[in-house]
């Protein structure tokens, strides 16, 4: 479940980012169009590997509702973060960029 959520939050971190606001604040330079696709496409991408995941793990009907719950958790931690640190979870969002996968292939 863990892995999930390291997946589903660095999915959402790009899909803000992919946001030309979002981008510009946090990057401190406006991507270009190329960048912004990536970004989106790569989110989207992140998002329905954190959903085959948890489907494989524990089914169809479990696994869509765990789903759910740890995204919302993911997208809560990062719409209320985003105004006070938003840095942070940026930071956050590469290692669990990097942690999700390793925990996915470890069985966590």
């Amino acid at each position: 479940m863990l892995s999930v959520a390291l997946i589903g939050y660095a999915g959402f971190a790009a899909l803000c980012l992919a946001m030309e606001k979002h981008a510009a604040e946090l990057l401190g330079r406006k991507p270009g169009h190329a960048v912004l696709r990536g970004l989106r496409i790569g989110g989207w991408v992140l998002l329905v590997l954190a959903l085959v995941l948890s489907v494989q793990v524990r089914g169809w009907a479990h696994g869509l509702v765990e789903w759910i719950a740890v995204l919302m958790a993911g997208v809560a931690l990062w719409v209320f973060g985003l105004p006070y640190q938003p840095r942070l979870l940026l930071g956050l969002a590469a290692a669990s960029l990097v942690l999700g996968p390793v925990l996915a292939v470890v069985g966590v």
